[in-house]
This record gives structure tokens, sequence and C-alpha cells, in this order.
């Protein structure tokens, strides 16, 4: 189930409560899922049964009960659990993560170039095409020439370095005989997936398609700094002898999604995306 799948679902948990009179609300026209922060708080989660409880007059645990237990039945869900004053926090069937990365892999063709002005004349020379542009989607403040050096505090070459980073990853795999792979389920080889990660890859469609630049820049140093931490903590090529293993294979899919999805989000924001840096 993607985020839209898992919002229609729980829409239409909504509308079957209401139609057999157990809640007395108005029914939503759309409902807001979120990946939660922490792997323990479920796959996804969304707050519908707060609107829904100011609506009913109802305690909005009261409600979330109601819609947890109509949740937990509906196929591809495995647990629904209230948390704080009406949350609910649902847990699929299947690893979720995979289901992201090999949906993000499927998608044929990148974003269309956002229509931004051209940077002044005197910052190209000053600084170049790319970091010229990503200067003027940074937050006020920030030291334009830092963005020429290649150290952790520039945003820009953190983005830049974690896509070649990937693009390295991929021929190295290639070069040890092995390629990006993902089981249908994925939930074992992905068992230590990083909540941040995943969060930044499941929300790149939804941030794409705001064509707001930048927001996206923002998101796409979001998602770099996420890889870069998750790759330091899960190696995606085997180390000495070690032979490549369903887990490699499944990581390097992980990496291979995010090179995919940094690319093509600097294309949209019409900044090179290196293959070596």
């Amino acid at each position: 189930m993607t985020p839209a799948d898992v919002s229609r679902t729980v829409l239409h948990t909504v509308r079957c409560a209401v139609e057999a009179d157990e809640l007395r609300a108005a029914v939503p026209s759309r409902v807001t899922v979120r990946v939660p922060p922490r792997p323990d708080c479920g796959d996804y989660a969304t707050n519908v049964a707060l609107p829904l409880a100011k609506d009913s007059g109802r305690p909005a645990r009261e409600v979330a009960e109601i819609l947890r237990r109509r949740l937990a039945a509906e196929p591809g869900i495995a647990r629904v659990d209230i948390a704080g004053p009406g949350f609910l926090n649902i847990t699929l069937a299947s690893a979720p993560q995979a289901r992201v990365v090999r949906s993000l892999l499927r998608t044929a063709d990148p974003g269309t170039p956002l229509d931004l002005p051209p940077p002044p004349p005197e910052l190209l020379a000053r600084l170049g095409p790319d970091a010229a542009r990503w200067s003027l989607l940074s937050p006020p403040g920030l030291d334009r020439d830092l963005l020429l050096v290649q150290r952790e505090s520039n945003p820009l070459f953190r983005v830049r370095y974690a896509h070649a980073r990937t693009a390295a990853l991929l021929r190295n795999a290639r070069d040890l005989g092995f390629g990006p792979e993902l089981p249908e389920d994925g939930a074992e080889e992905l068992a230590d997936a990083d909540g941040p990660l995943f969060a930044a890859l499941a929300d790149h469609p939804r941030i794409a398609a705001a064509r707001d630049a930048g927001r996206l820049a923002r998101h796409l140093e979001r998602l770099a700094d996420a890889f870069l931490r998750w790759h330091a903590d899960c190696p995606v090529l085997p180390r000495g002898e070690e032979k490549p293993s369903a887990v490699h294979r499944a990581r390097l899919a992980v990496a291979a999604a995010t090179g995919k999805v940094l690319a093509d989000g600097l294309h949209q924001l019409g900044v090179t995306a290196p293959a070596h840096l």
C-alpha cells in the first residue's frame, strides 16, 4: 500500500462508519497520512479522528477506537494503535519501505524543470551556474562563497556528494556482479530501515508536485543527510570475503532510489547531478 492507498483506505473506513451510524459527522473530502518519525509508531499515522471528534461532539479517542476496529480489518493492514489524544498509528502487513523504493524506481521520467529566473550575471561569474542557482534558493544569511567549497557545511556539496555516492555504489556493485533487487515483501531485508530516510523518499512525489523551488531544495538537503547517515550504519556493499546477499541487493535498491530522487530534484532546480565528485 502506497501513502495514497492508505489515505483512501482510511477515508473509506470513515465513510463506512458514518453510513453505519457509528459516527455522526461529515465525511472529509480527503485524509492526510504521514510517515511517523519513529519506527515504533507504525508505518503511517493520521489525525483524522480529531476533526471528526470535534464535528461529532464525541471524545477523540472514542472516535479513534471506532476507526481503529474497522481499519484493523482492512486487507494489507496488520495493526492499528491509538496514540496521544487520538492519533491512529497504522502498521502494514508488509514492509512499506520496499513499496516506496519500488515505486520510485519504476518512475520513468524526471520531473519537468521549474521555471526559475536566471541568476544575475555577476553572481554567475562569481559562483558558477550550479552554486549561483542554489544560492537563490538558500535561506537568508547563507554565506554564498560557502557553496564553492567541498565540505560538510556546504548544503549543495552534501546533496551532490550523496548523489555521486549512490552512483559509485551502483558502479562498484556492478563490478562485484550484483545489482539492486527487492523481494516482494522486503521486511527482513530492510529490517534496519532508517525512518528519516524512508520518510524523505516517500515525501518526494508530494514535494516535487508542489513545484516550490525553495521547499524542494530543503527536501533534497534532508534526503541527502538522511541517506549519508543511513549508509554509514548500513553497508551497501559486502566487505572483505563476504558474498553479496539479499540484504546487500535490497540496500543497493534503496541507494538507487535515493540517487534517482536526488537527480530528479536537482534536474528540476536546473543544477547538475554529477556521477563523480
